[in-house]
C-alpha cells in the first residue's frame, strides 16, 4: 500500500482549490493588469511638440519659407496656425538657415538650428527633438508651406497616433481633385478599411487599365503634416533608404517598406500647400476669397 496516495475525497478537494486559486489569482491578475493598463492608457503619448522644419535652399522654390503671403512671411502664417492647436505643448521651427531663424525670431517664434546635412523634415525633426531639453511622446512634422493648414487636422493626426499604439506614424488625407491627379507634386495615397496607410505615390494610385481619372472613385491626397512616435522618430535616422522611398522621393515610404504601420485620418481640406512660385498666387487669391489677413 502506498503511503502517499491521498483518498479520492482528499484529491478532490485538493483539485477544487487548486481551480479556486488558479481562478482566482487570474482574477487579480486581470484587475491589476487592467487597472495598470488603464493608468498606462491615461498617460500614452501625452506630452506633444510641433516642431516646424524649414530650409532655405530647395530645389524647386528657394527661399520659399521666406516667400510673403499678403505681407507675412509664410513661416510665420504656417506658425501663427499652428499655435492655434490644442494638442501642442511647444512649438518650435527647426531650420539650418539663419535668415529664416531671424526672421522667425522676430515674430516670437522659439528657433532650433539644425544641421544642413537633413535629408528630409523627419530628420531635421529628429535633430531638433535631441536639442530640446524637455521630452516628448509625439513629434508633429508641420510643414512650413501650408499656411492654411487647420489646426483641427494638428490635433486629429496626435489624436490618432494617441489611440493607436499599434502605429507609429499618423498623417492625413483629403479628396483629390481631378485637376492634380497627375500633378507629381500632389502625392497620392491608398489605406486599408482599418484606416492605415498601404502606399503613397507621386503617381495616381489606384491606377486603372483605362489610364483615366475614375471620376466615381474617392482618390485621396496626402497633405504632408505627419506625427511620429518620438521612440520611433529616433530610430527612422538609423533605417536605411529603401528602394521605393528612393524611387518616389517620399520619407513616408521608408516607414512602410520597414514593416512598421501609419494611421490615416480623412479630413476636409481644400487648400494645398505651397510647392512653386505659381501656388504663391492661388493661396493669396483663396485668402481674399474667405477674407484672411
Amino acid at each position: 500500500m502506498s503511503i502517499c496516495s491521498p483518498s479520492s475525497s482528499t484529491s478532490s478537494t485538493g483539485k477544487a482549490w487548486i481551480v479556486h486559486s488558479v481562478l482566482a489569482g487570474a482574477a487579480l491578475a486581470v484587475a491589476i493588469g487592467a487597472h495598470a493598463y488603464l493608468g498606462r492608457a491615461r498617460k500614452f503619448r501625452t506630452r506633444v511638440v510641433g516642431i516646424i522644419p524649414a530650409r532655405y535652399a530647395s530645389s524647386r522654390f528657394e527661399g520659399k519659407p521666406l516667400v510673403h503671403i499678403l505681407g507675412k512671411p509664410m513661416i510665420q502664417r504656417t506658425w501663427e496656425r499652428s499655435k492655434l492647436a490644442t494638442t501642442l505643448d511647444h512649438l518650435v521651427v527647426a531650420t539650418d538657415d539663419e535668415k529664416i531663424a531671424e526672421c522667425c525670431r522676430g515674430f516670437g517664434a522659439d528657433v532650433i538650428m539644425t544641421s544642413e546635412s537633413c535629408q528630409n523634415g523627419a530628420e531635421r525633426c529628429y535633430e531638433a527633438l535631441e536639442k530640446l531639453e524637455k521630452k516628448y511622446d509625439i513629434v508633429v512634422n508641420i510643414q512650413g508651406d501650408e499656411p492654411l493648414l487647420e489646426p483641427e487636422i494638428i490635433d486629429g493626426i496626435v489624436k490618432a497616433l494617441q489611440a493607436a499604439p499599434d502605429a507609429v506614424f499618423s498623417t492625413a488625407v483629403t479628396s483629390l481633385k481631378p485637376e492634380d491627379a497627375f500633378d507629381p507634386n500632389r502625392v497620392k495615397c491608398v489605406v486599408d478599411n482599418r484606416g492605415y496607410a498601404i502606399y503613397f505615390s507621386r503617381g495616381l494610385i489606384p491606377f486603372n487599365k483605362s489610364a483615366k481619372v475614375n471620376p466615381r472613385f474617392p482618390y485621396l491626397l496626402h497633405l504632408g503634416i505627419q506625427s511620429y512616435d518620438s521612440k520611433f522618430l529616433k530610430l527612422y535616422p538609423k533605417l536605411q533608404p529603401t528602394p521605393l522611398q528612393l524611387e518616389e522621393d517620399l520619407e513616408q515610404l521608408k516607414v512602410l517598406e520597414n514593416g512598421y504601420k501609419m494611421k490615416v485620418i480623412k479630413v476636409e481640406h481644400d487648400a494645398h500647400g505651397v510647392d512653386t512660385p505659381e501656388d504663391v498666387e492661388k493661396i493669396e487669391s483663396l485668402m481674399r476669397e474667405r477674407n484672411l489677413s
